[in-house]
């Protein structure tokens, strides 16, 4: 069965020395808040271009909490890219990342900034495992 979680998220970015100019690298720090009670730590990197608005990136995440009662860990997938400002994100569980209570978790997440606060939905299931 599909359910959906919401809430809300505090981010950190921190950024890493870099050998050179052509792709940034990130520690990503969260905390969910909401149907998601949990942590997470990831990397990102990110390349931006000359054409203002124009950038990619992608970064993986490591989450651990509870999810709606259910409590382990599982591992988020970032893809984005931007547009001159048209921005496209793919946030997806990795598959058999899930741990403890969310063993066989699926999903995907969209992450919304309003007003300067983060926001996530996240549709998912959790399959039994063999």
């Amino acid at each position: 069965m599909t359910r959906n979680a919401s809430g809300t998220f505090e981010v950190k970015l921190t950024p890493q020395p870099q050998d050179d100019q052509s792709v940034g690298r990130m520690t990503i720090d969260k905390q969910f808040h909401g149907d998601l009670e949990a942590t997470s730590k990831g990397q990102m990197l990110a390349v931006g271009t000359s054409v203002k608005g124009s950038a990619g990136y992608v970064a993986m995440e490591q989450v651990s909490g509870t999810l709606q009662g259910r409590s382990g860990s599982f591992a988020l997938q970032h893809s984005g890219t931007m547009t001159r400002g048209a921005g496209q994100l793919t946030v997806t569980v990795v598959p058999d990342s899930g741990t403890e209570q969310l063993a066989g978790l699926s999903g995907r997440m969209t992450i919304e900034i309003a007003d300067g606060k983060h926001l996530y939905t996240f549709e998912y299931t959790v399959a039994e495992t063999s």
